[in-house]
């Protein structure tokens, strides 16, 4: 079966301000205030709460890993009470995977979030049903850009790796991709924009609404 794995923080939903909040209330917790900037900061928002303890901390002079490792529990604590706050999907996501599941596309999510908190924010958006397999960073040993979690992630939506793509928005999803041999479209309305086009990737999504077209020139017809 054809398949599109999806990764999800950038790529399905905009999920920034509420990872940075997150990310500033182990700040504001430590005494320092606010570090990280809701606009300004969003790209290193969708690298996860590690790097976005690292920049915070790396703004007060110096990054302790020690204490990004002490922070990171309370920052998922933090993230898990206010997941939906801001949190909305990107326009278009639910026409774009219901016309894939239509033309006969299995489809599946490999996020680099925990999976709890993946799948508590993609049911909490009404969407968790439209997508066969969801892979997190804490269901392997290994998390993207390791192929593993994606082939997992096809397989457990009941794909076929060699007909499967790969729906992303950084370096990360475009790494992953290289690693398992399946193309790998990047979309562009994300904080780096038409930047990801450094990447090169197989294809630029600009709109969801072009997505199944893409996904029958990438992966080839049923």
């Amino acid at each position: 079966m054809r398949t599109v794995v999806f990764d999800l923080d950038g790529t399905l939903a905009d999920t920034s301000a509420d990872l940075i909040a997150a990310a500033n209330a182990c700040f504001r917790g430590l005494g320092h205030g606010d570090l990280l900037d809701p606009a300004a900061d969003q790209l290193t928002a969708f690298h996860g709460g590690r790097a976005m303890l690292r920049l915070g901390f790396s703004r007060l002079g110096a990054t302790d890993e020690a204490e990004v490792d002490a922070q990171y529990p309370v920052l998922l604590a933090a993230y898990e009470q206010g997941i939906d706050r801001h949190t909305r999907l990107y326009p278009g996501v639910v026409d774009a995977v219901e016309a894939l599941l239509a033309a006969g596309f299995r489809t599946g999510i490999c996020t680099n979030k925990p999976a709890g908190l993946a799948e508590l924010l993609m049911d909490r958006l009404g969407v968790r049903g439209l997508f066969g397999s969801l892979v997190g960073a804490d269901t392997l040993p290994v998390r993207k850009p390791d192929p593993a979690p994606y082939l997992l992630s096809v397989e457990r939506a009941g794909g076929a790796v060699a007909r499967s793509m790969l729906v992303g928005d950084t370096e990360t999803d475009s790494r992953t991709a290289a690693a398992a041999g399946v193309p790998v479209a990047l979309v562009t309305f994300g904080p780096e924009g038409e930047g990801v086009s450094r990447l090169a990737p197989d294809a630029l999504l600009g709109r969801f609404a072009d997505l199944p077209a893409l996904a029958e020139r990438l992966i080839g017809p049923a």
